[in-house]
């Protein structure tokens, strides 16, 4: 049965801002959720069991505890809510894992940030931009996030979420920076962190860590990020030119 189960009281949600971590190219969303949810030590509010998700009990070193493999964490302070998952999503699920999410963030009046990689050859900084449905461009503008600088598409569990609040016209915003698009990207999820999610959520959270500890995330993500290049388009959140799809 497909449900988003909350453990101990319900709250109110309506205020709060999702940050959406689907492992995707670069492991960006990931590694910048994860890292939000270590940072403020956000609280295990809700287990996802979505039609389609991997039967699979995740635990963590010197905790015996058995978990799903996507939950949902919060923050009450900072209004903030954060979706980690540990296990990428079989591409024949990613539409039923789209439905049940979107439809209780729907139901709990929750603002979600859609988060993705685009694979560039980086020169600098990573570059990012934000894509918007509903009234999100508002929202985009007044955090002062650039707009795409040409076509595009966003795939796997991400684009999904994108396509049914674009569908419904619900708010939502996506943030997408240019990443490496074969190995787990620190920098580029600081970037996420910095100047697309701390803005909008209106946050501030030290990212000084993600830059020192590049090379160890990069060797804890190696694994993951290899098996997202390989899954393709439709399982890993990425963006892509329109042409590609064309």
């Amino acid at each position: 049965m497909a449900e988003i189960r909350v453990h101990g009281e319900e709250a109110d949600l309506e205020e709060s801002t999702l940050v959406e971590g689907f492992p995707g190219i670069g492991l960006v969303g990931k590694i910048a959720t994860d890292h939000l949810i270590e940072a403020f030590e956000m609280d295990h509010y809700a287990s996802v069991h979505c039609d389609g998700l991997p039967r699979i009990g995740v635990y963590r070193e010197g905790d015996p505890t058995v978990r799903p493999p996507v939950r949902l964490y919060r923050d009450a302070e900072r209004d903030l809510l954060a979706l980690q998952s540990d296990a990428p999503i079989a591409s024949q699920a990613v539409g039923s894992v789209a439905d049940c999410l979107s439809g209780w963030l729907d139901e709990a009046g929750v603002t979600p940030i859609y988060l993705s990689g685009f694979p560039a050859e980086k020169d600098g900084v990573p570059a990012l931009y934000g894509i918007a449905t509903g009234d999100g461009r508002d929202v985009l503008d007044s955090a002062g996030i650039d707009t795409p600088r040409e076509d595009g598409a966003v795939s796997g569990p991400t684009g999904a979420l994108l396509n049914l609040a674009a569908q419904h016209d619900r708010t939502s915003v996506g943030l997408v920076v240019e990443t490496n698009p074969q190995f787990p990207d620190p920098e580029a999820a600081r970037v996420l962190i910095e100047s697309g999610i701390g803005p909008i959520a209106d946050i501030d959270v030290d990212v000084n860590t993600l830059v020192e500890r590049a090379e160890e995330i990069r060797n804890q993500r190696e694994r993951l990020a290899q098996r997202m290049q390989e899954a393709g388009d439709e399982e890993s959140s990425q963006a892509r030119p329109l042409r590609m799809y064309q």
